[in-house]
């Protein structure tokens, strides 16, 4: 056996492995992209379609590439065809395992990594199938045509079959997706199993207060403050972070719920219609609370009217006896207030009639906010780190739903005085220039919140800001709104992104001078600019930051 046949025999052993390898390496940034989307197939490829030129071209440009060389190698004879033969494949198998490796490598700087679960490492195993059975396919075709099943082997034949060789890679991110379709049943009977298990352990469970709390914002803040206001009287256990899908429901309950504990507080998120319906579904909550309904993932809502469809389901699933409290200073709340038929319903807010809980005599400054509760004879003088009126409105509604389930007074003021800022939300860094961290914040309400909450500061005031996504059709117009309210709170404007125009004509519009606008592409770009615009005794706001997807 001459040196040209091992070396083609190890090809053929060694090339459909190492294809499967580097098919799956090359997709780490299409995966990550993917989880981001929240496994969703449709708005993975409605991301790939907005981003072809980094999601597309790379993979297309190196399968090209390969396919290239190995069609020229068609000219030469013998060894050296062999030997270009073989070289392409390796080129191939370089490109992709260079991508790989830059995704990698990106992994380190992203906001919000890749996380490698259980769901992540079956696709990763789908994709190298995949690339494995490409490569044997293609080989199986080459062997049939030198066999001449075929009545000869064509110059098209013989670049049909280098296609199907290079396809996974070279359409990559149609490969993820098709790679997402088959697993997709699998996952499904696994969200399953998992879910009724979770279901088991509550029906386990029957004397657990079950509360459920969504709304287009602030249920974040308001689970952390309900949770912070039971915990004086009950063994309470809330999801943490922005756990809020049915998966991220299910491992809280199925991992932390344990027999002492006495209430299970649920944040409840929703990018769809049926969504808060499949979470009361699995958790059968009995309370409720409704922080707002604003236009936020209309993109994937399609509309407005969507939105409050899917809030009130939340409605539907507090079952027969169910209570539920209603943010009163949100028009669209009390709509579905008004609505609501079931037995116990409730108002909170700062404004209006009929309100169980009401705040009164707000003080809101750059150190915190001071302020009343007020429910039937009950006074409750409190005081919190929490900045922003918005965020009164929250611990109100929390301070009800307590209240209401036997708190005392004196521990609901106390509860409030220990809140803590929750994490990248209006959160206060000292230091001879201060941080408002509100980056995890991308609605106009909480935006326009926050801008109020700049304004009460003193010294230079900069914004660094991508302005708002996921608005449909609005996006443009609320942005320059955005920008209209911002010239009257800030000095220094940090632009960056896509946004940037539109907030800049907001901003203009309202006689903001242009030397005092930035545009920056990234948020690194931005924090790199910052440090000639600061000064000791200013305030810089960091306004919402755009996860990876949308970078």
């Amino acid at each position: 056996m001459n040196t040209m046949n091992i070396v083609n025999i190890a090809l053929n052993i060694l090339f459909p492995l190492l294809l499967g390898l580097a098919t799956a390496l090359a997709a780490l940034s299409l995966l990550h992209m993917l989880q981001l989307e929240s496994y969703q197939g449709k708005m993975y490829l409605k991301w790939v379609a907005k981003h072809a030129e980094a999601a597309v071209l790379p993979y297309l440009l190196a399968g090209v590439a390969a396919l290239l060389v190995r069609v020229g190698a068609l000219w030469l004879a013998g060894n050296v065809q062999t030997i270009a033969f073989a070289l392409g494949a390796a080129l191939y198998l370089l490109m992709l395992l260079t991508l790989g490796f830059e995704a990698l490598k990106k992994q380190k700087q992203a906001k919000k990594p890749l996380q490698f679960t259980a769901r992540v490492k079956r696709l990763l195993v789908a994709l190298g199938l995949l690339g494995i059975l490409a490569a044997l396919g293609s080989m199986y075709v080459q062997q049939a045509q030198e066999n001449q099943i075929w009545a000869g082997r064509t110059l098209l034949q013989f670049i049909g079959t280098e296609a199907l060789r290079y396809a996974p890679g070279a359409l990559l991110p149609l490969t993820v997706y098709l790679a997402w379709l088959i697993t997709w049943p699998f996952e499904k009977a696994v969200h399953t199993w998992y879910k009724n298990d979770a279901k088991k352990k509550l029906a386990a469970q029957p004397g657990l207060i079950r509360i459920a709390i969504t709304g287009s914002f602030g249920k974040t803040s308001t689970k952390y403050a309900l949770g912070t206001l039971l915990g004086e009287t009950y063994n309470t256990l809330f999801t943490p972070g922005s756990f809020n899908t049915p998966m991220g429901v299910t491992k809280v309950i199925r991992e932390s719920l344990t027999p002492q504990h006495e209430a299970l507080i649920v944040e409840m998120g929703a990018r769809y219609v049926g969504d808060i319906a499949e979470l009361c579904d699995l958790v059968q909550p009995r309370y409720g609370i409704l922080t707002a309904v604003g236009k936020q993932h209309l993109e994937t809502f399609g509309s407005f009217e969507n939105i409050k469809r899917t809030k009130a389901e939340l409605i539907g699933g507090l079952g027969q006896e169910g209570c539920c409290f209603f943010n009163a200073d949100d028009p669209a709340c009390r709509e579905l207030y008004e609505a609501c038929a079931l037995p116990e319903k409730y108002l909170f807010g700062f404004e209006g009639e009929g309100l169980y809980m009401r705040a009164e005599g707000s003080e809101v400054g750059p150190e915190g906010s001071t302020f009343t509760l007020c429910v039937g004879e009950a006074r409750i003088p409190c005081a919190t780190k929490l900045l922003g009126r918005h965020n009164i409105t929250n611990i109100t509604g929390a301070a009800a739903l307590a209240y209401k389930l036997g708190v005392p007074t004196e521990a609901i003021a106390a509860g409030i005085a220990r809140l803590e800022p929750v994490e990248h939300r209006l959160q206060l860094i000292q230091g001879p220039v201060t941080v408002i961290d509100d980056a995890f914040n991308a609605n106009p309400v909480g935006a326009g919140e926050a801008l109020e909450v700049l304004k009460r500061f003193s010294g230079r005031r900069i914004i660094v800001t991508p302005g708002m996504v996921e608005l449909g059709e609005e996006q443009e117009a609320s942005n320059r709104a955005f920008g209209e309210h911002m010239a009257d709170c800030a000095d220094i404007a940090i632009l960056v992104g896509g946004n940037a125009d539109a907030i800049a004509e907001g901003l203009q519009a309202a006689g903001f001078a242009e030397d005092c606008i930035l545009r920056t592409a990234t948020l690194a770009e931005a924090s790199e600019q910052l440090p000639a615009y600061t000064e000791p005794g200013c305030v810089v706001l960091f306004e919402n930051d755009l996860p990876d997807n949308y970078s």
